[in-house]
């Protein structure tokens, strides 16, 4: 593996085997129910993303303060980052249960990106 390069199984991209990574996006939820629905399905909207980061895909994650919302920041593969999004929100049961809105940006890091790179390996 070159250096800056990063290969791991992304099940969320539709393809089998190891799918090449260099691109980084951030995924910026938003609360669009009161926080107690919001609640209901936050052990699972977080099993959803420790699972993620197990497969390599999350490298981190966490609520807004004031409480309102959350993002966090992922590796996505070079060829349609976009699916790989999409399909990252389809199964995230905050999205599952209507509680939230995703906004989804796929981000070309240029500085830091060997810093980002390291992290999670």
């Amino acid at each position: 593996m070159a250096y800056g390069l990063r290969t791991c199984r992304c099940p969320f991209v539709g393809l089998a085997g190891s799918i090449l990574f260099r691109m980084y996006a951030l995924c910026l939820i938003r609360y669009r129910r009161p926080l107690e629905e919001v609640l209901v399905h936050q052990e699972g909207h977080r099993a959803f993303q420790r699972k993620l980061k197990e497969e390599g895909t999350l490298i981190a994650a966490g609520p807004h303060e004031p409480r309102f919302g959350g993002m966090f920041l992922v590796r996505v593969p070079d060829e349609n980052p976009q699916k790989a999004l999409d399909a990252i929100r389809d199964a995230d049961p905050y999205y599952i249960g209507g509680v939230v809105q995703y906004e989804t940006f796929c981000w070309n890091v240029v500085i830091g990106k060997d810093d980002l790179d390291k992290l999670g390996k």
